[in-house]
């Protein structure tokens, strides 16, 4: 007898789950709650609209705006109606905005109210078909609310398959454009499997959602999960330390996911050492290793961490290293979780021993299936044998625990965001005082790893930091804009004339 495959659709998947939990509390944010029956309603009712409008099976909808259970609800609705959803960061200016949203041939676009501004100036240089803002009308966007009172809801979301594209995440390339990684909705589903088996989640756990959303990190390291399972989220618009402290108290948070920096700014604040962290089961961490101070800080409170390595090609899952072994593989990544693998290689890709230091490669259904509209970069990233080579390099020990040493790719991971140097030296290199600029992360207290630009000036020029900050500031998002300066006479360089990066670390650590 013939069995009908399932249905693969990730949105498919939430919303047979909202059918079954109609009367659970699915999203709380800002005071407000929505069950699982109200949430499954808008998301019939914004796919209809999205419908009616054009949106077709692989067309793009992009959503820009800060945390908010609209993103939610615009991506389900896109999966639920074939679509490709488009998270775009909220930090980004009109003109990185720009690039990305044409890359993507977005055909709908969806804009928080406080960022239309940033749109504005650019919409008449944008591929959009149609422009939607969160709440009501506001100038030449239309309001999302008005319009999906009038809109005809889907009756089920379309059969998809676990490699038909599920989003397209963009990462800042070293050539200073940015890349879409195109994430599966297997990728995402087998994502959550390995996740379940190394750090559990059971009915009734609750989900912070402090991270951006637009961030693989603060979308798939728990948010859809809980989704998945029909659990609670509390959404923060923005991570706030104190807030953080108080909705964990308030809604008796059992889960959430952050950088390092986050977990230090709530240790810091003078309401830490009264909050009520009881109903903590774990906090995950990406994006760089707990300092051992913290590990202990909030152990001493009961609360441990699990910590992880990932990427947005890797959806991101790719590693990670439990409590029970925090302090005594202090700085690891961990172990790759069950459905996956990590290898280390040389320059020629073949695999090395313990310890011994090269590229690290990730392989497992949780992989990218590509970069899009960017087959060669795919196949410098993918090797023949199905590995992703991450950029990253680091090693193995004898027990199979990953550590991370350096990045090929000279990227500097600043508050939990990607800044590659490419881009802000392109930027930077156009000040008429520079004669030359390398930028490089420094190591940072505060952000893991700070912006540094390291000039030579042009004779007769003087250069501050402000001055700097402020010639680029239209041109980058804040996160990549410099936190140091320093000036030298002339950049090292070896003798194919590539600047010495590390050499610029060591001088200036």
């Amino acid at each position: 007898m013939h069995r009908p495959e399932p249905n693969m659709n990730l949105a498919a998947h939430i919303l047979k789950q909202a059918e079954l939990s109609r009367e659970r509390i699915a999203l709380s944010f800002e005071g407000q709650e929505w069950t699982y029956g109200e949430f499954a309603v808008r998301v019939y009712r914004l796919a209809g609209l999205l419908k009616s409008r054009g949106v077709c099976m692989g067309d793009r909808v992009a959503f820009l705006g800060f945390n908010q259970p609209a993103f939610l609800e615009a991506m389900v609705a896109t999966n639920a109606l074939g679509a490709i959803f488009v998270p775009l960061n909220f930090r980004l200016t009109g003109e990185e905005l720009t690039f990305i949203i044409g890359d993507a041939g977005v055909h709908t676009l969806l804009v928080d109210p406080l960022l239309t501004d940033i749109i504005e100036p650019v919409v008449d240089r944008l591929p959009c078909q149609h422009y939607f803002v969160v709440g009501q009308e506001q100038g030449a966007f239309a309001g999302l609310e008005q319009a999906m009172e009038s809109a005809q809801s889907i009756a089920e979301a379309v059969f998809l398959g676990p490699h038909d594209t599920l989003l397209i995440m963009y990462t800042s390339g070293t050539t200073g454009l940015p890349k879409g990684a195109m994430l599966t909705h297997g990728n995402f589903i087998w994502n959550n499997v390995n996740a379940s088996y190394a750090f559990g989640g059971v009915r009734n756990d609750i989900t912070l959602s402090a991270a951006p959303l637009f961030h693989i990190g603060g979308l798939n390291t728990g948010v859809i999960s809980a989704l998945q399972l029909g659990n609670k989220i509390v959404i923060m618009r923005h991570f706030d330390p104190g807030a953080a402290l108080e909705l964990i108290e308030q809604h008796g948070v059992t889960h959430m996911f952050g950088a390092p920096a986050m977990f230090l700014f709530m240790s810091q604040h003078p309401a830490f050492a009264q909050s009520q962290l009881n109903t903590i089961k774990i906090f995950i961490v990406g994006g760089a290793p707990v300092p051992e101070p913290l590990l202990k800080l909030y152990d001493s409170r009961g609360v441990q961490f699990c910590q992880g390595y990932g990427l947005t090609e890797t959806s991101p899952f790719s590693a990670f290293l439990g409590p029970d072994k925090a302090l005594d593989k202090l700085g690891s990544a961990g172990l790759p979780p069950i459905t996956s693998g990590v290898r280390i290689v040389d320059a020629d890709n073949q695999p090395l021993g313990a310890n011994a230091r090269g590229e690290i490669c990730l392989c497992g259904p949780n992989i990218m299936k590509g970069y899009w509209n960017r087959p060669e970069a795919t196949a410098d990233a993918i090797d023949a044998q199905g590995w992703f080579h991450s950029g990253d390099i680091g090693y193995l020990d004898e027990e199979g625990f990953l550590f991370i040493c350096d990045r090929v790719k000279d990227m500097v991971i600043s508050g939990g965001e990607n800044v590659y140097p490419a881009e802000v030296e392109s930027v930077l290199f156009g000040h008429e005082a520079i004669a030359e600029v390398a930028v490089i992360g420094l190591p940072d207290d505060q952000w893991g790893e700070a912006v540094t630009a390291v000039v030579a000036l042009n004779e007769g020029q003087s250069l501050t930091l402000e001055a700097l900050r402020q010639f680029a500031q239209d041109k980058l998002a804040k996160y990549k804009l410099p936190l140091r300066l320093h000036q030298v006479d002339v950049l090292p360089r070896n003798p194919a004339g590539k600047v010495l990066k590390f050499q610029l670390r060591e001088t200036f650590r």
